[in-house]
């Protein structure tokens, strides 16, 4: 998830802004807390998804 469609629930500003502390600290947490996948951008990710379609496919090929 990201943070630029939050809406803080201390000043009611979108989260992304950081106008309070709230905000500042949740906008902090996210951005550390991203996860393995939030580095990638989506032309990554489906370059990913194709070599691993491709490997599957060779794979069946191979077992038949």
């Amino acid at each position: 998830m990201t943070y630029d469609r939050l809406v803080c629930a201390n000043c009611a500003a979108p989260v992304s802004e950081g106008r309070c502390p709230v905000c500042r600290a949740n906008r902090e947490r996210l951005q550390q807390n991203g996860g393995p996948w939030s580095g990638m951008n989506p032309a990554g990710l489906i370059g990913l998804l194709a070599v691993l379609v491709l490997t599957l496919a060779l794979l069946a090929r191979q077992s038949m």
